[in-house]
């Protein structure tokens, strides 16, 4: 099963490869759209800024082969800026308009607080989903960021976690999941979250939820 790993000069793209082929995926970095169409299953990963990405994704005419992908039911993964794009606007950047995959707006996080949100914090898990098989509730993951993700509908939220505001850290949604952690900086319990992730999309995706 080949896995493409979108690269939109977003970042983090190595160590999200290494993760993959450790656990015995078939990982394929690419921005190549014709690459992303065939392949079997979606990583986007991603640090940086939500206008940067999306002017990256257009000028490599990546936008609509990511939202034909996701319409195909095809295993779709989405990690910290990579879901974030995965909602329908920005705050970041004066106003950014993103893949509208998941409608909801990402929010700067509240004033006051040590920006970037970086380091370990704790995932209360919030739905049972096979990408989550076998991970405890509570767990600790690794993060990086100054924005979170703010969904309209509740039911899509996987995971929530607390800083200075209770956010959504984690999206299930049909064929798509998405973190705002780092599973690939996370140890083995990160490692399971890719694990689980390909099995279940060599199983075809059923998801737990709408």
């Amino acid at each position: 099963m080949i896995v493409a790993v979108v690269d939109y000069g977003a970042g983090n793209l190595r160590s999200v490869e290494k993760a993959l082929e450790r656990l015995g995926g078939n990982p394929l970095v690419t921005s190549d759209p014709a690459e992303v169409l065939a392949a079997e299953a979606i990583v986007v990963p991603g640090q940086g800024a939500a206008g940067q990405a999306m002017r990256s994704l257009e000028r490599l005419g990546l936008i609509e082969p990511l939202r034909r992908v996701m319409s195909e039911g095809r295993p779709f993964f989405g990690v910290c800026l990579g879901m974030q794009i995965l909602l329908t606007r920005s705050d970041e950047d004066g106003g950014q308009k993103c893949l509208g995959l998941v409608p909801g707006t990402v929010r700067r996080l509240p004033a006051g607080l040590k920006v970037p949100h970086m380091g370990w914090n704790q995932v209360e898990l919030t739905t049972d989903h096979p990408v989550f098989a076998g991970v405890p509730n509570r767990a600790n993951f690794y993060f990086v960021h100054s924005y979170y993700c703010d969904p309209e509908d509740p039911a899509v939220i996987a995971g929530q976690t607390e800083y200075g505001v209770r956010f959504c850290s984690a999206i299930a949604q049909g064929n798509l999941v998405a973190t705002q952690f780092h599973p690939e900086k996370s140890g083995h319990i990160g490692l399971r979250l890719y694990a689980n992730f390909l099995e279940w999309a060599a199983s075809g995706a059923e998801a737990a939820q709408p």
